[in-house]
């Protein structure tokens, strides 16, 4: 089975170009929906983020640090390094008592249009608090305090990466064939599009064990603080905002898109092959209104499928549109 056409983009009358990739949607019992390949292996990239911090959790490091949802929020988030997310990281770690030079992430200038401006505008560089993984890493170095592992905690044969790897492979049911080293510098395990969706659908129907807390937990947190998950102008936080909390949705890079629906009980994930951020967020929104939790008319939703394209004096030049049959 190949890629499934998903995404097009049309100007005036004519095809464009064109997206495949695969999603697949599950519930506790297996695969709902499928286009694509379910067996295709990826890698999760950040839309797995709940899922590594599911050891932050479980060994009682979230609870004996005194994190707060805001802060899980942030152990799940690819945030935008507004000035909201760069204090709540750096008060996270000063609550631990470590500082900015404990991270392994590395440093980039924020996609957050205020903060940019204020550093361009100034002498000051951006810091590993702007990453935009730097709250996945808080969780880390949190969890690492814990288990008193070594300063390179984003080493693959680390204690604290063990840890996710053996969460990772228990979501998801499948034994990892690998890993990939991120953009943050910590190792991403790879799985196929189907074990990323059963293991959102375990999210979705987490139970009432220490695992299925942790999950109900991190769920809560990111449909509680979406502003945190992303940030302004972001396609998650839009998303969730959209969908009054109801659904958590989590993008990663390279065109992978996760959504949580706990109320429906399923669990969905999906890859645009040529890892184009715009087909993975019309993607998304496709199959959320598809599930009937996302209103086609809503704005946010036109926004990101169906909604006009126009230049840059104003004038209509196309559309993104979903391709015959996705979603049916």
């Amino acid at each position: 089975m190949r890629s499934a056409e998903m995404i097009e983009l049309w100007r005036g009358d004519m095809r464009e170009s064109l997206h495949r990739g695969h999603a697949i949607i599950c519930d506790a019992h297996g695969v709902v929906e499928a286009w694509g390949k379910p067996s295709q292996v990826i890698y999760p990239r950040s839309s797995c983020k709940m899922i590594q911090a599911l050891p932050l959790i479980e060994s009682g490091a979230a609870d004996a640090a005194g994190l707060t949802d805001r802060q899980l929020a942030l152990a799940c988030a690819s945030h935008s390094g507004a000035a909201l997310h760069v204090q709540g990281v750096g008060g996270w770690l000063q609550g631990l008592g470590m500082a900015e030079s404990d991270l392994r992430c590395g440093s980039h200038m924020p996609r957050d249009p205020a903060e940019n401006k204020r550093l361009t505008c100034s002498d000051e560089s951006p810091c590993q608090l702007h990453n935009n993984c730097s709250g996945k890493h808080a969780g880390f170095l949190t969890l690492n305090r814990h288990l008193k592992g070594g300063a390179e905690y984003v080493a693959p044969d680390h204690r604290v990466q063990q840890a996710v790897k053996a969460a990772f492979e228990e979501v998801t049911e499948e034994t990892s064939p690998g890993f990939g080293i991120d953009g943050c510098s910590a190792p991403n395990w790879a799985c196929s599009l189907e074990g990323l969706a059963r293991a959102m659908a375990r999210f979705a129907n987490p139970g009432q064990d220490r695992r299925g807390q942790a999950m109900q937990r991190l769920v809560d947190a990111m449909r509680a603080h979406p502003e945190l998950v992303a940030g302004e102008g972001r396609s998650c936080t839009a998303l969730m905002r959209a969908m009054g909390g109801a659904v958590a949705v989590k993008t990663g890079a390279e065109a992978v898109f996760v959504a949580i629906l706990p109320q429906q009980g399923l669990g969905v994930a999906l890859k645009i092959t040529d890892g184009a951020t715009r087909a993975s967020e019309a993607a998304i929104t496709a199959i959320l209104i598809h599930l009937g939790v996302l209103e086609a008319g809503d704005p946010v939703a036109q926004a990101y499928l169906n909604g006009p394209i126009r230049n840059w004096r104003g004038m209509v030049t196309g559309s993104l549109r979903t391709s015959p049959g996705f979603p049916s």
